[in-house]
């Protein structure tokens, strides 16, 4: 009986039915007008098309606004309903005006020092246009005098994470999707209060929609009564626009400045395999010391400053550390607010700039037709091209829209892998042995279109040649797939996928 209780007190069961209330009350109500009013119907009727209209003349992708127009052309009522709750900007328009305004005041704080640009245009014409658009878009500089460690799996990210907490001095940042009780959040929470009550300024941030799942509503207060600064990305209420509001899918932690982290991983047990959730769980982590963690900070403090609406004093929080040089790093930021696509152009960049390989890791394969085109591109032009994702799906929806867009890429030359060892949540990019990419972006349309993002571009340090390292052993455990399995799925399959794939950008 007290688990009984405790369902039906939880978020989860309050969220789930609180939906499962609003949408049949929508699709009753909608079926009620149009059955009594022929009027009403005509009325909703021609909002639907003004909405079809209002869809097809937004600055967003093709495909995006297919997967809206097809609902809507085909149930007018519910379509446009539907669209109405989960379709539109989720954010009201004073908080997105507040979110650019902290934008284009913070900018400033990171101006690009010359040098560290130039030296990178001067050996590499090529990449230095990659870098120039990342430094022109996310508004962040690229630095040197910075180290940089690839971290793989979760376990060594952890290990890590845990030894540089434990030096902090003067504050801790940390900023993730996901938090969950349990052996490796509970270390860390151990860490946190600890420094706090020792009179660190520790600022901890989560999504909300994220946690649903992993922690109680009042977790907050709890991390409060320890001494913690705590804001919640997004917080929860049970209403239909939850699916598609923004989320803060970033992953970053900075310490005293000088040190941070970024990458796939999440706080929660499965991510160092702490149990076998989807098998063996891949990711990947960046450690960074020296000046390029400033760019972490700043992401952070905007996020921070957004949710406080107040003025903050950026300058107290800059890098105190001197490092060596390791090559050339850019963290970066992605954002839902502008008109930029920061992450995938950043991906895009490096595919079609690439003279012998280009090798992915990414646990979601949703494409858009630009970035099939630049693949098959790619590899048709001789690139060597390798995709791996998981063989054990997390999703099954989104795992078979992720095979369905297999055939497409294999016909050109690409090569797809899937990690039979388990989950690989990796989100990683590597390009001839030269630049690369670990961050949080996945291969998807929520990740480019709809999230809170961060990674680091990194040319010529030691983590770029880590990354390919790992990528080939990670290869080694994974099947490729042929043009015969992609094929060989039954037919119910196939309809089901290309099904899917026609409302992939909402999923």
């Amino acid at each position: 009986m007290k688990k009984l209780i405790k369902f039906l007190t939880s978020r989860i069961f309050i969220f789930g039915f609180s939906i499962a209330v609003q949408a049949a009350a929508l699709v009753l109500g909608i079926a009620f007008l149009s059955k009594y009013d022929y009027y009403i119907y005509i009325g909703f009727s021609l909002l639907s098309a003004v909405t079809l209209v209002y869809i097809v003349s937004k600055r967003e992708n093709p495909i995006y606004k297919l997967a809206w127009t097809l609902p809507i052309a085909l149930f007018p009522l519910l379509g446009w309903a539907i669209y109405l709750l989960a379709g539109r900007e989720s954010l009201p328009k004073q908080k997105r005006k507040r979110a650019r305004r902290i934008y284009e005041q913070t900018y400033g704080l990171a101006p690009q020092d010359p040098a560290p640009l130039q030296q990178i245009c001067r050996e590499r014409p090529d990449i230095g246009r990659q870098v120039s658009y990342l430094v022109n878009t996310a508004r962040l500089p690229v630095y040197d005098q910075t180290e940089t460690e690839y971290l793989s799996p979760g376990e060594v990210f952890f290990e890590r994470l845990c030894q540089e907490l434990e030096k902090a001095q003067h504050f801790i940042f940390m900023e993730y999707f996901i938090l969950e009780e349990g052996r490796m959040w509970d270390t860390i929470l151990e860490i946190l209060a600890c420094k706090a009550a020792a009179g660190v300024e520790v600022k901890l941030m989560y999504d909300d929609f994220g946690c649903l799942f992993t922690l109680p509503g009042s977790y907050a207060k709890k991390l409060r009564s320890m001494g913690i600064e705590v804001h919640v990305f997004n917080a929860f209420r049970p209403s239909l626009d939850a699916f598609m509001n923004y989320r803060d899918h970033r992953k970053i932690t900075v310490i005293d400045g000088s040190v941070g982290f970024t990458g796939g991983n999440n706080l929660a047990d499965e991510y160092i395999n702490a149990y076998a959730k989807h098998g063996h769980w891949k990711d990947s982590s960046l450690l960074l010391k020296g000046k390029a963690v400033w760019n972490l900070s700043v992401l952070f403090l905007q996020m921070w400053q957004f949710y406080r609406n107040e003025n903050m004093d950026y300058d107290r929080y800059r890098p105190t550390k001197p490092s060596k040089s390791d090559g050339y790093v850019l963290p970066f930021g992605d954002s839902p607010l502008d008109s930029e696509l920061v992450g995938e152009m950043a991906y895009m960049n490096m595919i079609q700039n690439a003279k012998r390989y280009v090798s992915i890791t990414t646990p979601y394969l949703i494409l858009d037709n630009e970035m099939i085109t630049a693949l098959r591109i790619a590899a048709q032009s001789g690139v060597k091209i390798q995709i791996v994702t998981p063989a054990i799906a997390d999703k099954w929806y989104v795992h078979m829209v992720t095979r369905y867009n297999y055939s497409a890429l294999v016909e050109a030359g690409v090569e797809i892998y899937e990690y039979t060892g388990g989950f690989i949540h990796a989100k990683t990019i590597v390009c001839d042995d030269e630049i690369a990419i670990v961050g949080t972006q996945n291969f998807d349309f929520r990740s480019f279109y709809l999230h809170f993002e961060c990674g680091a571009l990194l040319y010529h340090t030691q983590s770029v040649a880590q990354v390919r390292e790992d990528h080939q052993k990670v290869i080694a455990r994974s099947e490729q797939i042929s043009l015969k399995n992609c094929h060989s799925r039954h037919w119910t399959t196939r309809v089901l996928q290309a099904c899917l794939n026609l409302f992939s950008p909402l999923l």
